[in-house]
């Protein structure tokens, strides 16, 4: 994301619920979870984005051109830590943007973002502390945090924590095991440790703010 600015609200995005699906998988943990349909569509500045979706289909698309800040996709409401998120689908983007797992948990409240592609990469803000990495899904991802003071957040203007993982092999389709990612930033201070922290939304999304760009997503969980 843009540091210092917040580009997502939970009052922003519409939600409508839906009853978790039959199926079951393991995940990387081996814990065993049950898919969930998708129940939270996020949408903030979608029409400056061109923003369409599909809940039921789980699809959603999106382009722009010099657009102010949007954050665009689908996922769930609560999220949760052992979720593997599959997405497929195109991605382009000149400057500015990515394509991510984006969430926020409430108590303490944190921003996250898991970037599998992306034209702007935020562990290379001057702002942002390079803490570690993390080897998950075939490729090695970055892992950085920063604090942002006083800016908006899903409970008004706060100073919270914000964590990234930026992948090294940019791709637009596999699967995203957030265990993985919520383990390795908890040695860096997510959650405070905690076994099951406290989630708001989690969804795969599309941000930008600037440059021009396209993205057309599937996306299951």
């Amino acid at each position: 994301m843009k540091f210092a600015t917040v580009l997502a609200f939970a009052t922003a995005a519409g939600a409508a619920f839906a009853s978790p699906l039959a199926s079951s998988e393991t995940t990387e943990a081996g814990q065993l979870s049950k898919r969930q349909s998708i129940n939270y569509v996020q949408n903030y500045n979608g029409n400056a984005a061109n923003f369409k979706y599909d809940q039921h289909a789980g699809t959603y698309s999106t382009r722009w051109t010099n657009p102010p800040d949007f954050v665009v996709g689908l996922g769930w409401s609560p999220g949760n830590s052992y979720r593997t998120i599959k997405f497929s689908g195109s991605y382009s983007s000149s400057s500015s943007s990515y394509s991510a797992v984006y969430g926020w948990l409430n108590n303490p409240l944190t921003e996250y973002y898991v970037v599998e592609n992306y034209s702007y990469d935020p562990c290379s803000n001057s702002g942002a502390q390079v803490v570690g990495s993390v080897t998950s899904d075939g490729s090695n991802y970055k892992i950085c945090k920063h604090t942002q003071y006083d800016q908006p957040s899903i409970q008004g203007t706060k100073t919270f924590g914000q964590y990234f993982s930026v992948r090294a092999n940019k791709r637009n389709s596999g699967s995203v095991t957030l265990s993985k990612h919520f383990n390795a930033w908890k040695q860096h201070g997510f959650a405070n440790g905690a076994a099951n922290p406290d989630f708001n939304y989690q969804v795969f999304a599309t941000e930008a703010f600037g440059g021009t760009g396209s993205a057309s997503m599937s996306v299951s969980g």
